[in-house]
C-alpha cells in the first residue's frame, strides 16, 4: 500500500529540510565571509608593507608597483578559494575555475583589446624602455612616465595634461626615450651676415657654450657649432649642446632659451649683423610707384 502525501506536506518538510541544512552550514558560511574580508585586509596590509620596505629603494619603481598589485590579486583569489573550501563548496569552486576558463575564452574574443593591454602590461613589467619618471614620446604623445597598470601606461604632459596610453600601442608603436641615459643633445639655428667673420662667430659662441656650468662637458658628449645653410640674407649657424635630462624640460626648454639670449647678446655686443629676412617689393598692373619713406635711426641721428 502506497501513502501518499498532500503536496502542502511534502513542500513543508522540504522547507524544513532546507532550512536545517541552512543551519547547519551559517557557520561554515559565516566563517568563509570572515576569511575573505580577513583575506582582503591582509592582502591590502602585506601589499602596503611591500610598497613602503621597497618602494623608494627599489632601482625600478614601476617593477615594484605592478608586482604591488599582481600580489594583491593572488593574495584575494587565494582567500577567496580557502573559504568556499570552509564552506563545504568545493564543488562550487571546481566549477568557477572550470566557468572561468571556459569564460576567458569567450572573453577574449570579445574583449580582444582589453586582453590584449593586459598581456601588453604583463610583458612591459619585466621588459620595457623607460622608468618612472622618464620623459617619452609615442607616437604624438609626450610627457613624463608616471605609473604602468595592467591596461594602460599613465603619461603625464609638460603641460598638465594626464593620459592613459593603452598598453598594447606603448608594446607596439615606437617609443622615444629622452631620458634613458640621462643625457640628450640640444640645437638651435642663428644667422649671421654675410658680411660677418664666420670663424669669430664660431669662437664667441663656443666660449659661451663652455662657460655654462649647466651644459654637460666631458670626452663623449662633445658641443660645437657648424655652417648650416646659406640663407637668403644670412649665413645661418647651428649650435649644438649636450645637457642633463634628469629634468627635461629646465634642461631642454629652460636651458636652450638661455643660450640663446647669451649668443645673441654676445654676438650683437661684439657688432655682428643679426639681418632678418629680405623682403622682394614689386609692381603690379597699373602701379607706377610705391609711396616709401626711409628714416635713419634716431640714435644715428644723435650722433651726427
Amino acid at each position: 500500500m502506497f501513502l501518499f502525501q498532500a503536496p502542502s506536506e511534502t513542500i513543508s518538510e522540504a522547507l524544513e529540510n532546507y532550512y536545517h541544512n541552512f543551519l547547519e552550514i551559517l557557520p561554515k558560511i559565516a566563517l568563509a565571509i570572515f576569511i575573505i574580508v580577513a583575506g582582503i585586509l591582509i592582502a591590502k596590509s602585506i601589499t602596503n608593507f611591500y610598497k613602503r620596505k621597497f618602494l623608494n629603494r627599489a632601482q625600478d619603481p614601476l617593477m615594484t608597483r605592478f608586482l604591488a598589485q599582481a600580489i594583491k590579486i593572488i593574495l584575494i583569489l587565494i582567500a577567496i578559494t580557502i573559504a568556499l573550501q570552509v564552506a563545504g563548496l568545493s564543488g562550487i569552486a571546481t566549477g568557477i575555475l572550470t566557468a572561468a576558463g571556459g569564460a576567458a575564452i569567450i572573453l577574449g574574443f570579445a574583449f580582444q583589446d582589453i586582453g590584449k593591454n593586459f598581456l601588453a602590461g604583463i610583458i612591459l613589467a619585466f621588459n620595457r624602455p623607460f622608468s618612472i619618471n622618464d620623459t617619452i614620446k609615442i607616437d604624438t604623445l609626450f610627457g613624463k612616465v608616471k605609473a604602468l597598470n595592467f591596461r594602460y601606461t599613465h603619461i603625464k604632459t609638460t603641460d598638465g595634461r594626464d593620459i592613459y596610453v593603452p598598453n598594447s600601442d606603448v608594446l607596439t608603436k615606437p617609443v622615444e626615450n629622452y631620458t634613458a641615459d640621462g643625457f640628450y643633445r640640444v640645437d638651435f639655428v642663428i644667422g649671421i651676415g654675410y658680411e660677418d667673420n664666420i670663424q669669430a662667430a664660431k669662437s664667441h659662441i663656443n666660449e659661451i657654450l663652455r662657460n655654462e656650468p649647466d651644459i654637460v662637458h666631458d670626452d663623449t658628449h662633445e658641443n660645437f657649432v657648424i655652417e648650416d645653410e646659406l640663407a637668403a640674407s644670412t649665413v645661418n649657424l647651428k649650435v649644438f649642446f649636450w645637457v642633463n635630462t634628469i629634468d627635461y624640460r629646465v634642461a631642454s626648454r629652460v636651458l636652450r632659451g638661455l643660450i640663446i639670449r647669451k649668443v645673441k647678446e654676445e654676438l650683437a655686443a661684439n657688432g655682428f649683423n643679426l639681418p632678418a629676412d629680405i623682403t622682394e617689393l614689386k609692381l603690379y598692373g597699373t602701379e607706377e610707384d610705391i609711396p616709401l619713406k626711409v628714416r635713419k635711426d634716431p640714435n644715428e641721428l644723435l650722433k651726427e
